[in-house]
This record gives C-alpha cells, structure tokens and sequence, in this order.
C-alpha cells in the first residue's frame, strides 16, 4: 500500500530542503511543492493568516512513521502539519513506481 503524506511550511526553500532530503533518502518517491498557499487558524488563542507553501510526498506504508519523524526533525515549525492520506487507488504503474524508489 502507498500513502500520501502532506504537509504545509512557510518558505520555499524549507519545503525544496525537506524534499530533497527525503528523496535522497528513499524514504519517499517523489515530493510536489505548491509553492504559495494562504493559511487562516487559530494559534494560541489569535487568530492567525499567513502565506505557506504546501509539500505532498508519495511513499510507502512502511516509510510513514520514519517520513513523519524525518520530516519533524527537518521542520522549523513548533508544531508541524503533517498529515497521512491513504491512496487507496490509481495507475498501477506509478504506485509502482512509488514502492520501487522507496526503502
């Protein structure tokens, strides 16, 4: 099985960092960056609006936890988003190819 793994952060050149890392690493296939998102949430109490980017990898069910762990030591955030989407379907071929670059 393969999941997603989405997380926001709010620079650039965190989200390119990370992404490499974790590709080098093989702990995920493949890393897409959206590069300007707007962010409205509550933090502490206030109410807070930033600009972040989005960072979507594609991994393995056994690469999760150590893509979770990787990606909170990596990130600048006290409190990282990080979220795990099951992929429960699609081209064949390419959930292949996620299992195959993948540790």
């Amino acid at each position: 099985m393969t999941a997603v793994i989405y997380s926001t952060i709010g620079d650039i050149e965190d989200a390119r960092r990370i992404a490499h890392t974790l590709v080098e690493e093989k702990l995920v296939a493949c890393v897409n960056i959206i590069p300007r998102i707007e962010s409205v949430y509550r933090w502490e109490g206030k109410l807070e609006e930033d600009e972040e980017c989005i960072f979507i990898a594609k991994t393995n069910d056994e690469n999760i936890d150590k893509t979770i762990t990787r990606i909170r030591s990596l990130h600048p955030y006290e409190l990282p988003d990080i979220i795990v989407i099951p992929i429960i379907g699609g081209l064949k071929e390419y959930l292949e190819y996620i299992s195959n670059e993948t540790l």
